[in-house]
C-alpha cells in the first residue's frame, strides 16, 4: 500500500484536529448536575418551537425549496438566493440543488399529452383482487412446532400465551404478565421478565405432545403442582388451544380487514412502493447512532428503548439527536421509548428507530406492496463518531445488514406460524415479487446505496480497486440478494462524482470527502448551456457569498491548499474550500470504471438509481444506458428519492425506468406528483411511488395541524377496502394532523392525507398510488429481458400468425412474456397482446392461462 504523501498528512491532521475542537465543543456544551425542569418530553412542543426557528436568520442554500416556498407565499430571501423555511428540501422536486422556478424540459403540449394518457389508463379495466388469510385457522392441536405462535394454550392447567422468539422458540406468558421460567439447578418459576432461562425451543413429539427445552440444555417436566427442570431427556407435554390468555405486550397495527391478493399469482398487482428504506440502520456507523433495532426476540419493550449514551443525564446526552434536530447540544430528550414514547419517533428524530417491524406491518396492512431496504454505510463518519460495535468498511456492513433482513424475515415467519408463513418476503426476480404480492404479502427488495461500493474508492484521482476486484464485490453483493443499486452516496468515488451537499452540511461533507478520497470536491461554475437547475449542491464558501477585498481579487486558496495544488497537480485534488460563484457542477463524472459497473450490473439484472450521482456523471450513465438500450440490451432504472436533477427524469421515464419522490409533506408530495405526470412515457404503463429515506437521516413529513382544510378523520377506508384507525404504540396514541409521519406505520395515513391535500385529484393520486407496485415491477420485468408490450409499442406487434405460433399451448407465463413480450393487460388468467394483419395494424390478442400458469388458448379478442 502506498505511504501517504507527507504534505497531505499534515492536512490530514489539521482537519482531525478541527474535527477535535468542533467535538471538544459539543462536549462541552452538555450541562452539568441535574436536568433543568424544561427537558423537552413531547413533540407538540418541539413543533412550536420549530415553527419559532423557521422564522429565524438561519440562511438555506436551495433554490429549488426557494422557488416552491415563493409559489406558496412563505418564501423569504437574505440577499442572495438562500430560502430560510425548508431546510432539509424535503419538498423539492429534486432534492440534489434544482431551481423548480425553470426546470421542466417538456413542452406544455406534451405535458398535457402526458396527463391525458395517465387519466385514460386510469380508466382501463381493474384486476379482481380477493381477500386473503392473515395467517393459517389454528387447530385445537397444534400441528407443528411452529403453530401455536401467538396462540392461547393449556399448559399445565394455565391459560398461556405462546410468544414466539424465534422460528420454533417461545415466551411462555403467563396470565399475571410472567413467564416461565428455569430457576437453580433443576427449578421453575415464574419469572418478572423474559431471559435466556424464559425462552424455550419447542420441539413435536407426537400428535399434540411436545418437548420444551433451552440453550443450556435444560428441559421442562411436570412436577407435582407445577413444573420443573431437567438435564436428563425432555418430557413430553400435551397442548391444546384454549381461551382466557393474557395478550403480550405489542405494538399494535390497528389495520383490521384481511390483506388483498390477486385471483391468479401472475396476474396485474396493486398496491404502494417505497423503493428507499433504511430498515438495518441500527448497524449503521459502527451501529451505535440509530437507537434500537427492527425488531428483538422479546418484543417491543426490550427493543424501542433509548440509546445508552441518550440517556447519559437524564436525556441530555444525545448530542447528535440534537444537532440533527437542530437543537442546541444539551438540549436534550425524554429517553424514554415504549411504552409511553413521549418525544420519541417523532418526524424530526433521526436517531431513533422508525421501521419497527410493527410499524411496517401496519404500512403492509394497510396496502404498501414493494418496500426496498437499501443496505448502507459511510466510512468517514463512522470512523469518526467515537460510539461503535460494527466495521465502518461498507462491504462489511453490507453483509452484516444483509443478514439482518434475513434474519428479520424468519422472525416474522415465526410469528405467523413457520418458515415462509411471514408477510415479510425477500424477493429477487420481478416474476417471485408478483406472486408474493398477489398472494397479498410484502415484497421486500435488498437494495444497496453506500459512499464507497464495493470497496471501489478514488485517492488521488486513482481508484483502489481493479476491474477484477470489482466484479467479484458485485458477484458477491447479487448472491447476496442485493437487486437495486446506487453509484455514490455522499463521495466521489472511483465510478462518479456526487451532487454534494449544500449548507453547513455541504461544508461538513466535503471535508469528509477530503479525509475519503484525499480531495475536496471539484465544484465550478456551470456551463451556461447546462438549463436552469440542472446543477449540484451548491458549495459554501463561494464568491457569490463573499464579497472582494476592496481592489483586489478572491484568492482562489488559501497558501496552504494552494501548496497542496503545487505539489499534487491536477490529479484530482481540489484547491481549496472557496468556490467560484454558483451554480455548482462537480467536475468529476462517470469514470470508466463506472461504464463497466453499470455495464455488469446490466448482466446481473441490477436495477440503477442514479440518484446522488453528479449532474456530470448522471448524464453520461443515463447516456450509456440509453445506448444500450437501442442496442438491444434490457436496462432498468428507478430513481428512488428525489436526488436527481429535473433534466433526468423524462429520461429515466423514456428508458422505462419507474421514479418514487422522496415523501416529504404531504401538500409537497401532490405538487411533484402533479409535475411527474407531465413527464411519463406513452410506451409503458404509468404508476407513482414515494420515497421515505426513513431511518436514513431523511427528515419525514411533518403535521398539518388540527385546524388544517380537510384533515383526516378515523377511522378511514384504506387500499383494499380494510379499515384504519388510530395507531396505538404502547401507551401511544398517534394521530396523522398533529403527530405527521412520526414511524413507518403512518404512511398509510400519510398517503389518505395527501389525497385530502389533493382536493377533487385526490381520486386520480389515489389510482397511480395503487399502481405504483405494477409500474415498479414492469420496469423490473424489462431489466430481465422482457420486452415492452405490444399495444403501446407498435413497432413491436407480429402478425397474428407468427404471435399465434410463439404463444404455444404449454407455454409458461414467463416464458410467454420472454417470447412476446409484457402484455398490456394481465386480468385473472387472461393476458391481453397487440399484433397486426395486413389490413390492419392493431389486433387485439388474448392468451388464456390455466391455474398453474400455462398457455390454453390463444384467440383474438
Amino acid at each position: 500500500m502506498d505511504r501517504t504523501p507527507r504534505n497531505l498528512q499534515h492536512v490530514l491532521i489539521s482537519l482531525l484536529a478541527a474535527g477535535g475542537l468542533v467535538t471538544g465543543g459539543v462536549l462541552s456544551a452538555v450541562p452539568d448536575g441535574e436536568p433543568a425542569a424544561d427537558l423537552i418530553t413531547t413533540y407538540d412542543a418541539e413543533t412550536k418551537a420549530r415553527a419559532a426557528a423557521l422564522a429565524g436568520p438561519a440562511p438555506i442554500t436551495d433554490p429549488g425549496a426557494m422557488a416552491l416556498a415563493t409559489a406558496a407565499g412563505t418564501g423569504r430571501l437574505d440577499g442572495h438566493g438562500h430560502v430560510h423555511n425548508d431546510p432539509r428540501t424535503k419538498n423539492a422536486i429534486s432534492r440534489s440543488g434544482e431551481a423548480t422556478a425553470h426546470p421542466d424540459p417538456t413542452t406544455p403540449a406534451q405535458r398535457q399529452a402526458s396527463r391525458a394518457r395517465v387519466a385514460s389508463q386510469r380508466t382501463l379495466a381493474e384486476p379482481r383482487l380477493v381477500k386473503v388469510p392473515l395467517r393459517s385457522k389454528r387447530r385445537a392441536v397444534p400441528e407443528s412446532r411452529y403453530a401455536m405462535a401467538g396462540g392461547c394454550y393449556d399448559l399445565g392447567g394455565r391459560p398461556t400465551t405462546f410468544q414466539a422468539t424465534g422460528l420454533g422458540s417461545y415466551l411462555l406468558y403467563a396470565t399475571d404478565r410472567t413467564f416461565l421460567a428455569a430457576s437453580g439447578t433443576d427449578g421453575a418459576t415464574f419469572a418478572a421478565n423474559p431471559s435466556d432461562a424464559a425462552d424455550w425451543t419447542v420441539r413435536r413429539a407426537g400428535r399434540g405432545r411436545f418437548t420444551f427445552t433451552l440453550a443450556d440444555g435444560r428441559s421442562l417436566r411436570r412436577a407435582s403442582g407445577g413444573f420443573a427442570t431437567t438435564s436428563g431427556a425432555a418430557s413430553p407435554i400435551a397442548l391444546r388451544l384454549t381461551e382466557g390468555c393474557t395478550a403480550f405486550p405489542e405494538v399494535e397495527t390497528n389495520v383490521s380487514g384481511r390483506p388483498f391478493g390477486g385471483v391468479t399469482p401472475f396476474q396485474e398487482v396493486r398496491g404502494y412502493v417505497d423503493p428507499h428504506v433504511h430498515g438495518q440502520t441500527h448497524e449503521f456507523l459502527g451501529g451505535r447512532v440509530i437507537c434500537s433495532p427492527p425488531f428483538h426476540r422479546y418484543g417491543a419493550a426490550a427493543a424501542l428503548v433509548d440509546c445508552p449514551d441518550h440517556q447519559v443525564a437524564d436525556g441530555r446526552g444525545a448530542l447528535l439527536e440534537d444537532v440533527l434536530a437542530e437543537k442546541t447540544p444539551g438540549t436534550g430528550h425524554d429517553p424514554v421509548g415504549w411504552p409511553t414514547f413521549s418525544y420519541w419517533p417523532n418526524p424530526h428524530s433521526l436517531t431513533h428507530q422508525q421501521v419497527y417491524y410493527k410499524w411496517l406491518e401496519r404500512s403492509w396492512r394497510a396496502g404498501l406492496r414493494i418496500h426496498t431496504s437499501l443496505l448502507t454505510e459511510n466510512n468517514v463518519l463512522c470512523a469518526i463518531y467515537p460510539l461503535k460495535k460494527n466495521s465502518c468498511d461498507d462491504r462489511d456492513a453490507v453483509r452484516l445488514q444483509a443478514g439482518d433482513m434475513r434474519a428479520m424475515q424468519d422472525y416474522i415467519d415465526a410469528q405467523y406460524g413457520g418458515p415462509g408463513r411471514g408477510w415479510y418476503r425477500i424477493v429477487g426476480d420481478p416474476f417471485e415479487a408478483r406472486k408474493v404480492i398477489n398472494e397479498g404479502k410484502l415484497a421486500v427488495i435488498m437494495g444497496m446505496e453506500t459512499s464507497v461500493p464495493l470497496g471501489c474508492n478514488v485517492q488521488l484521482g486513482r481508484p483502489t480497486c481493479t476491474e477484477e476486484q470489482m466484479l467479484e464485490e458485485l458477484a458477491q453483493v447479487r448472491a447476496l440478494g442485493v437487486s437495486q443499486m446506487e453509484l455514490t452516496n455522499k463521495f466521489d468515488n472511483a465510478f462518479t462524482g456526487v451532487a454534494g451537499d449544500a449548507g453547513t452540511t455541504g461544508t461538513l461533507t466535503n471535508a469528509a470527502n477530503f479525509l475519503n478520497t484525499g480531495s475536496f470536491l471539484r465544484m465550478q461554475t456551470c456551463p451556461s448551456t447546462d438549463a436552469p437547475g440542472v446543477e449540484d449542491r451548491l458549495q459554501s464558501p463561494n464568491r457569490g457569498d463573499l464579497p472582494s477585498p476592496p481592489g483586489d481579487q478572491l484568492p482562489d486558496q488559501d497558501a496552504i491548499f494552494g501548496a497542496i495544488w503545487k505539489l499534487f497537480g491536477d490529479t484530482g485534488i481540489q484547491p481549496g474550500p472557496i468556490y467560484p460563484a454558483g451554480p455548482h457542477c462537480n467536475q468529476l463524472g462517470f469514470s470508466p470504471l463506472g461504464e463497466k459497473l453499470l455495464d455488469a450490473m446490466i448482466d446481473q439484472k441490477i436495477l440503477f438509481d442514479p440518484d446522488h450521482m453528479s449532474v456530470a456523471g448522471r448524464t453520461a450513465a443515463l447516456d450509456y444506458m440509453e445506448q444500450q438500450q437501442a442496442a438491444g440490451r434490457p436496462v432498468g432504472v428507478v430513481s428512488s428519492h428525489s436526488w436527481s436533477t429535473p433534466d433526468a427524469y423524462p429520461r429515466i421515464y423514456r428508458l422505462g425506468g419507474f421514479v418514487a419522490p422522496y415523501a416529504g409533506d404531504s401538500i409537497g408530495f401532490v405538487d411533484k406528483w402533479r409535475q411527474h405526470l407531465g413527464w411519463s412515457d406513452p410506451r409503458f404503463y404509468f404508476g407513482f411511488g414515494f420515497g421515505s429515506d426513513m431511518n436514513g437521516f431523511g427528515a419525514q413529513g411533518d403535521p398539518r395541524g388540527a385546524d388544517a382544510a380537510d384533515p383526516v378523520t378515523y377511522p378511514f377506508t384504506g387500499l383494499g377496502g380494510v379499515t384504519i384507525s388510530q395507531q396505538r404504540s404502547g401507551e401511544r396514541v398517534y394521530d396523522i394532523n398533529t403527530d405527521g409521519v412520526a414511524h413507518y406505520g403512518l404512511y398509510a395515513d400519510w398517503v389518505e392525507d395527501a389525497e385530502h391535500v389533493a382536493g377533487a385529484d385526490g381520486p386520480a393520486l389515489a389510482d397511480d398510488l395503487s399502481r405504483g407496485a405494477e409500474a415498479y415491477l414492469q420496469t423490473w420485468e424489462r431489466a430481465w429481458g422482457v420486452a415492452p408490450d405490444s399495444c403501446r409499442n407498435p413497432g413491436l406487434r407480429r402478425s397474428v400468425q407468427a404471435f399465434t405460433r410463439l404463444a404455444a399451448p404449454g407455454t409458461r407465463t414467463r416464458e410467454l412474456m420472454r417470447r412476446v413480450g409484457q402484455p398490456w393487460q394481465r386480468l385473472g388468467r387472461e393476458f391481453t397482446y397487440c399484433a397486426r394483419t395486413s389490413g390492419k395494424e392493431r389486433v387485439l390478442m388474448t392468451v388464456r392461462l390455466s391455474g398453474a400458469g400455462t398457455v390454453q388458448v390463444v384467440r383474438r379478442a
